[in-house]
């Protein structure tokens, strides 16, 4: 698996966009280099339609804002199709309203790269990367199938790393660095 200090792959994929044109059938290509110069925060989840997934995507969602204050971007993917994720988007109420797009790793070449599908399952594991706005990985982390993430410690963590200081535990953007 790709760890921090390590440069997060080059990868092209197909995505339903945030927001209300994620509604309308069309789709976009995200890459890499969207949002060049950008910190980035991806997470993958294992398939869509399930029952923990929808919590994880709603939570960043509800927070996206929060990240683009931060001058960072957040994408959301799993080895589901495009047209998987509209579907799911048009049948699940609160994904509606979705602001990040949901990107489709379908031939599962940047998960395999990433290094985070489930040995036994074939799908992502809940796996989170914060990377920087050069394309180094700054944050990683790796949930079971069975256990959501909170965005909110995703954000603190970000914080964190973009104050370039010494944050202790608990530290939170406003309290004071080691």
């Amino acid at each position: 698996m790709l760890t921090v200090g390590d440069k997060f792959p080059a990868f092209d994929l197909t995505a339903v966009p945030g927001g209300e044109e994620g509604l309308t059938g069309k789709f976009v290509q995200i890459t890499d280099q969207t949002d060049a110069g950008k910190w980035k925060i991806v997470f993958f989840w294992p398939k869509d339609f399930t029952f923990v997934c929808p919590t994880e995507i709603v939570a960043f969602g509800k927070i996206s804002k929060d990240f683009a204050d931060r001058d960072a971007v957040v994408y959301g993917a799993s080895i589901d199709s495009e047209f998987v994720h509209l579907n799911w988007r048009l049948h699940h109420e609160e994904l509606k309203t979705l602001e990040i797009p949901m990107l489709a790793d379908i031939k599962r070449e940047l998960s395999t790269e990433l290094g985070i599908l489930s040995k036994t399952a074939g799908v992502d594991l809940r796996a989170t990367f914060i990377v920087d706005n050069e394309g180094i990985i700054r944050h990683v982390s790796v949930n079971d199938l069975s256990v959501g993430r909170n965005p909110q410690e995703i954000l603190r963590i970000l914080d964190g790393l973009q104050s370039d200081e010494l944050c202790p535990c608990n530290w939170k953007k406003g309290d004071n660095f080691l």
